[in-house]
């Protein structure tokens, strides 16, 4: 079964949370062609302000952004810090509410998957994302390859146990889309079995959905030309080459079957209840801003509100005071 889906932006989208969701979400009206999608851009970066007859974004029309100068990339890469430092303000507000929410029974909470090829930036991002939260109400998994009794289950029952509770925001780097990428490119199960997995996870996506999970999930596209002068810088420093393995060679030979595989995933796994988000990740600064952004957008959606509390504010003040 195939559902086409085609990451082309969209302004004023009314089922986005906010205008960088809509620039970057998988829309659905072609089949991803991640080829066609610029691995260097900056969509959404800088803002523009909006009003009546404007668009968040700049560029065309479309929200395509136009050609940018050397010198207004550096200024670019100083605004997007700074923008970024706003938004971990705005981030570590948003964790506290949605915290203070659960403890009065709201079940809803956040789950940000990050998925890309190596060097993409996961680790990277799940670095700046956390800056911002209370470890209390954040969890992080990286998940690798499944251990013995993981494989004796169910493909999604180690990242059923890896969901964020109540009122926490989760982050899975890399996650169980591991087991229609990687399974499929390495051929570590047959066709039949990671074909029915699409639809497997659409499934249990939906359900958590409705459970109250906010799914976020964010392809980090990065170029194969940039991948290869990471690869290379990892080489180059001292202080990096432990993060190098020989693997990383090995995949990177399959860069165009890995492709294959996302686009089939970005088609078939972008749902109403839980679409993709394609982020331009060959400038570190524009995905740091990018998927902080998104977060934002996503946990505000969910207008998560402190719980009223009845309590006697002057007795209590008195007793202190008398203390």
């Amino acid at each position: 079964m195939t559902a086409p889906r085609n990451p082309r932006p969209s302004f004023g989208a009314a089922d986005t949370p906010g205008p960088v969701s809509a620039l970057l979400r998988v829309r659905g009206d072609r089949p991803v062609d991640l080829t066609a999608l610029p691995t260097d851009t900056t969509p959404g970066f800088p803002p523009r302000p909006t009003g009546k007859g404007r668009k968040h974004g700049r560029g065309s029309g479309d929200g395509r952004p136009g050609p940018r100068s050397p010198s207004q990339l550096k200024d670019d890469k100083r605004a997007a810090r700074r923008a970024a430092e706003r938004t971990a303000e705005e981030l570590a507000a948003l964790q506290e509410r949605l915290f203070a929410a659960a403890t009065a029974g709201d079940r809803r909470r956040v789950l940000l998957v990050l998925q890309g090829m190596d060097t993409s930036g996961k680790g990277g991002t799940v670095k700046h994302v956390v800056g911002a939260f209370d470890p209390a109400g954040c969890r992080v998994h990286a998940f690798k390859a499944p251990t013995a009794e993981e494989r004796a289950h169910h493909f999604l029952w180690r990242v059923d146990a890896a969901l964020p509770p109540a009122g926490a925001i989760g982050i899975f780097d890399r996650s169980h889309y591991e087991d229609v990428l990687i399974a499929r490119v390495r051929g570590l199960v047959p066709p039949a079995v990671w074909t029915r997995r699409y639809e497997e996870i659409n499934a249990w996506e939906a359900g958590l959905a409705a459970d109250g999970v906010a799914l976020l999930k964010v392809f980090l596209h990065v170029g194969r030309d940039r991948q290869r002068k990471r690869l290379l810088r990892r080489l180059d420093d001292p202080g990096k080459q432990w993060k190098f393995s020989a693997d990383d060679v090995a995949e990177r030979a399959l860069w165009p079957a890995y492709r294959e595989a996302y686009e089939a995933v970005l088609d078939r796994c972008s749902t109403a209840a839980a679409p993709w988000y394609v982020v331009p990740a060959d400038r570190k600064w524009y995905r740091n801003w990018a998927v902080g952004r998104l977060l934002a957008e996503h946990v505000a959606a969910l207008d998560p509100r402190f719980p009223h509390v009845e309590i006697d504010t002057e007795r209590y003040r008195a007793q202190l005071l008398a203390s």
